[in-house]
């Protein structure tokens, strides 16, 4: 695989620009054997270093008089107008009758090429064999096919995909949710579950499971397969893929992954195991490493707030402070701090009381975490440790 950086837009060549490619690709887990950093035999490799290049091809042109100047300096290609037919992957044969167009600029006045001359030159020169691309630049890929056989060159094989749309059923943009690199690690998606999920666009593997690996999405790809018709892009369908993958993770790398979003909200990681223990409790609810703080930040503080459910909850029933001691001493009497333990007497307060466990649950919820979810009140106390539970009980009978 070759990687070359299509930059001769100079308003949006910019460094930052450049940076986003390659590191969203690399974060795609997407290596490329020549191209930036990488070095190979065909560089340079970004448009914008390879005007020399571009000139050389030129000259060529000029000497077989198939372009010519005009009068403000830019120079056009003379088309040789006869029918030409682009042999697609995806769209079948497709045939273009002899163009009444004007001839193509292939250098403006500035000394600047435009993007299909420099994409022909390139595709020479590095030796591309295979084209995919969107079928938005079918229309155009006779003028590079014009250009190759001028060059005496053969044309690559091409494969026009349909177009992604966005959720109102429009060509998918750069303003749109899920069209950058970077919006789906800020929001937490993992890698593996994005890449997974793009590559079901327009294409459907053989076999009934959608979550598929990286080396069997490549083992059963064939651009033959390819649908003829438009993509749509849905954030939930992605969401969704990432939750299974989330769902499949062990303690540790799931901890690795979501470590810098929980030191963004400022939860103190203390102890990886434990930290890793809190995520798991909980994996089975999220989508995205980034809903994790908000379902477990309690974990990791004591001056968590209460939502106001939980308030309403605990200042529901006068009897719910009662029932809040009677669960304290009879966790408190505990000897092991195990969630069987735990469960057992939650059962011991409930029949004390002459209530159902069911009743104590959701008050023990609020009052150990200030919020009406996340993993089993059993589970939430054995990790919180038994001081903090019975500190936490306190606290809550004050807010009642």
């Amino acid at each position: 695989m070759v990687l070359r950086i299509e930059d001769t837009d100079e308003a949006r060549n910019t460094e930052e620009a450049r940076a986003a490619i390659l590191d969203g690709l690399r974060w795609l887990g997407i290596d490329w054997d020549e191209g930036p950093e990488a070095g190979g035999d065909c560089g340079p490799y970004f448009q914008s270093q390879r005007k020399d290049i571009y000139d050389r091809y030129l000259a060529q042109l000029q000497a077989a008089d198939l372009v010519y100047t005009e009068e403000n300096g830019s120079v056009r290609f003379k088309f040789t107008r006869r029918p030409i037919t682009v042999i697609d992957l995806v769209c079948g044969d497709v045939t273009f009758a002899a163009t009444e167009e004007p001839d193509m600029t292939v250098r403006r006045p500035d000394g600047s090429y435009i993007f299909h001359f420099v994409n022909v030159v390139d595709d020479i020169e590095m030796g591309i064999t295979h084209v995919i691309r969107g079928e938005d630049h079918l229309s155009n890929t006779w003028k590079h096919i014009d250009l190759f056989n001028a060059f005496g060159k053969t044309a690559p094989i091409y494969a026009h995909i349909p177009l992604i749309l966005n959720p109102s059923g429009s060509k998918m943009s750069k303003r749109d949710e899920g069209s950058s690199i970077e919006s789906y690690q800020q929001a937490g998606f993992l890698p593996e579950a994005v890449f997974n999920y793009l590559c079901l666009l327009g294409w459907t593997p053989r076999g009934e499971s959608e979550k598929l690996d990286r080396d069997t999405l490549v083992s059963l790809f064939d651009a033959k397969e390819i649908h003829s018709s438009n993509a749509r892009f849905d954030i939930g369908k992605c969401k969704w893929l990432n939750s299974q993958y989330l769902r499949e993770m062990e303690p540790k790398a799931l901890l690795e992954a979501s470590r810098h979003l929980l030191i963004q909200a400022g939860l103190p990681i203390e102890k990886a195991s434990h930290a890793a223990a809190i995520l798991q409790s909980v994996k089975e609810k999220v989508s995205l490493l980034s809903e994790f703080p908000a379902w477990v930040h309690y974990f990791f503080r004591d001056d968590y707030p209460y939502e106001v459910e939980v308030v309403g909850k605990l200042r529901a029933k006068e009897e719910n402070s009662t029932l809040l001691e009677a669960a304290a001493k009879a966790l408190e009497a505990t000897d092991e701090w195990t969630e069987d333990s735990i469960h057992a007497a939650i059962e011991v307060a409930a029949k004390e009381q002459e209530v159902k466990p069911g009743a104590l649950m959701p008050l023990l919820r609020g009052a150990l975490s200030g919020q009406m979810r996340g993993p089993g009140v059993a589970t939430m106390a054995h990790l919180l440790g038994k001081s903090a539970v019975l500190n936490r009980i306190h606290q809550a009978q004050n807010v009642i």
